[in-house]
This record gives C-alpha cells, sequence and structure tokens, in this order.
C-alpha cells in the first residue's frame, strides 16, 4: 500500500495538533487556571512527588513547550518525548491503580496510555513535510530508529529517572 504524500502530512498535522493542543491546554491549566501552580504543587505532593511545587512547574512547563513544539513541528521527537515523559509519570503515579477507563473513580488510564502512545508514534514518524523540522534538513534525519528511541530514551527513561528520584509514594497504614 502506497500512501499519498499529502494525506501522511495531512494526517500528521492532525495528530501532532491534537496532541500538541491537549498538551498545552493541560500546562496552562496548571499554570493559570484551578489551583494554579500551588494548587497543582499540593496535588503532586498528595500524589508523592516531593517537592510538589518543582514537579508542577516541570510537569507544566514540559506541557506547554511540547505542546508548542508539536503544533509548529519543531524538534519533533523531543517534544514526543516530552509527552511520554509526562504522561508517563501520570499515569504511574496517578492512573494505573484505577482500572482502564477515565470514568472509573480516581480516573482510569485510558487516557494516559493513548497520550503516551501517540508521543512516542509522533517522535517516531515525525513532524511530515508541513512543520519547521522539514525546513531544516539536519532536523528530518531524527524521525524514524532515531525518533523512536528519542521517545523511549528521553521520555521513558526520563520520566523513570525522575521516579526514581522524586516519588515518594505515602504508605497506607495498616
Amino acid at each position: 500500500m502506497v500512501i499519498e504524500p499529502d494525506a501522511a502530512n495531512l494526517a500528521l498535522l492532525a495528530l501532532r495538533c491534537c496532541v500538541g493542543a491537549i498538551m498545552l491546554a493541560h500546562g496552562i491549566n496548571h499554570v493559570f487556571r484551578g489551583g494554579k501552580i500551588p494548587g497543582t504543587a499540593g496535588w503532586f505532593e498528595s500524589l508523592g512527588m516531593k517537592p510538589g511545587k518543582l514537579h508542577a512547574w516541570l510537569a507544566s512547563l514540559t506541557e506547554i513547550g511540547a505542546g508548542a513544539m508539536l503544533v509548529v513541528g519543531l524538534l519533533t521527537p523531543l517534544a514526543g518525548a516530552g509527552v511520554v515523559g509526562v504522561m508517563l509519570v501520570a499515569w504511574i503515579t496517578n492512573h494505573r491503580k484505577n482500572g482502564f477507563f477515565i470514568f472509573r473513580p480516581g480516573e482510569g488510564w485510558e487516557y494516559v496510555m493513548s497520550l503516551t502512545v501517540s508521543g512516542l508514534v509522533i517522535a517516531t514518524l515525525g513532524a511530515g513535510e508541513w512543520s519547521i523540522d522539514n525546513q531544516s534538513d539536519t532536523l528530518t534525519d531524527l524521525a524514524g530508529w532515531s525518533g523512536f528511541w528519542i521517545g523511549v530514551v528521553a521520555g521513558g527513561g526520563g520520566a523513570l529517572a525522575l521516579l526514581a528520584g522524586f516519588w515518594r509514594p505515602l504508605k497506607k497504614a495498616d
């Protein structure tokens, strides 16, 4: 099967913009809405991510940066890795124990799984021709296996390193 280049580029643009807009909305919400950074920090602390304020800022800025980079197609494998990293941390610290479905109490992991996989797919496929990456010959070499490994190592490895260094889940009383 041969996919027409314009169809592939439109699909990549749609996927990038969708995931990018979701990430931007999350980051902006953490910084400017609801409980803002102090509320996000308190929530992160309750999940065992300490210090909460540091992680609130790290997550929010990663969401905003990765989201913006995806929308314009800039350093796309790194932006995809940002999505993978943030979503893996959310999956492990908050969603994994709540079952699959998002509508379950505590929110299940179907949503964060979808975004994690989407981030890895975008990192692997790259931004397509309709992107800033495509305007630079050096950045187009990041797609494919290189992009996949950037998503796995920078995104997944970064998430695991962050969890190993900072996640201290509360122990339940016997």
